[in-house]
């Protein structure tokens, strides 16, 4: 099968990834095997080729945003049927055991296994996954717009909740690429107040078309105070930013799996008055479950813009330095 796989990560400009043909992988015990059609773009994958995550194996596939239909199924699989389409996403294995995996904390576990991190992903022709680990998909999506809603509207729906915003309140969203403009519909869908903060020019026309009540520079401090933040962009530098823009009580919640060097933080200019910051690790399946049933009911609309398979470096590229307006998706089979 055809499939991009991480040589040796570095800077996206020097073309880490490589291109070419694999072996077609056999589903294991309790497995499935999905013929992709479409894989969304993450910046997480662009981290990995660039070394910002550390490899945990040689030569492997990027992608956990993988849409496909099921062409074969290993012995004691059962969950789906042959020709169903499902929906591969970042978290693919827990222990089940730990005491986080115990209290419903799964995301949190001890010994966790990722998609195109741990195993390959869905950067080729077919992926394979534990059936448990697989979702089933809402038909009002299509291929290519159910894609970024495995990992950028999962994770987007996770850091929403970690924000705790209440009810009718103010919400700032620092940076506006494929996670946030799906979080954002979410929270103005449950009645907040939105406000973009972004350097991209593109994604401040995308976040007004959308219907957010602000839309500025993602330095610039919101017209209103903000009862929560979610910070989707990965750079420290505005992580004091969005704590100084919070109302007293209000809780900034950290999207990504990386983020630069946060510089000091002033307690009484940034964190004083009982305002908070907090981390959001993977997602539960549960987390999941919701977040893709609400996507139907709202219904979300994904932006999308696709490639072939064959331009994923050039994916990667765009998503580097800017260019891609929502979310980059590959078109595979």
């Amino acid at each position: 099968m055809k499939a991009w796989w991480v040589e040796k990560p570095a800077p996206i400009a020097s073309r880490p990834l490589r291109f070419g043909d694999r072996p077609v992988p056999e589903p294991a015990e309790g497995q499935i095997r999905v013929r992709v059609s479409t894989c969304g773009v993450c910046r997480t994958d662009l981290h990995l080729a660039e070394g910002d995550l550390l490899p945990h194996r040689p030569r492997t596939v990027p992608g956990h945003e993988v849409v496909g239909v099921i062409d074969a199924m290993g012995s004691g699989a059962q969950r789906f049927e042959p020709g169903q389409r499902v929906g591969i996403a970042w978290l693919r294995h827990t222990c089940g055991q730990c005491r986080f995996c115990a209290r419903g904390d799964e995301n949190l576990c001890l010994e966790p296994r990722f998609t195109g991190w741990d195993e390959d992903g869905g950067f080729a022709e077919w992926a394979v996954v534990d059936e448990d680990f697989a979702y089933a998909l809402p038909d009002a999506f299509d291929d290519a717009t159910a894609a970024p809603l495995l990992c950028a509207g999962i994770i987007g729906y996770r850091s929403l909740r970690r924000a705790r915003l209440r009810e009718g309140g103010r919400l700032g969203i620092y940076g506006f690429g494929a996670s946030a403009h799906l979080a954002a519909q979410v929270a103005m869908y449950e009645g907040a107040e939105v406000h973009v903060l972004t350097r991209s020019a593109n994604a401040r026309r995308l976040a007004t078309e959308l219907g957010a009540a602000s839309v500025g520079d993602a330095a610039a401090a919101p017209p209103v105070p903000l009862d929560a933040a979610i910070m989707f962009a990965p750079v420290g530098d505005l992580v004091p930013v969005a704590l100084r823009a919070l109302d007293r009580g209000g809780r900034l919640s950290i999207a990504g799996i990386h983020l630069t060097d946060i510089p000091p933080i002033v307690y009484e200019t940034d964190l004083f008055q009982e305002r908070e910051v907090c981390s959001v690790t993977a997602n539960t399946r549960r987390d999941g479950e919701e977040f893709l049933a609400l996507a139907a009911q709202i219904p979300l609309r994904p932006t999308v813009t696709t490639y072939p398979l064959e331009s994923a470096d050039a994916a990667l590229a765009d998503l580097a330095g800017d260019r891609v307006t929502g979310a980059a998706v590959l078109r595979i089979n």
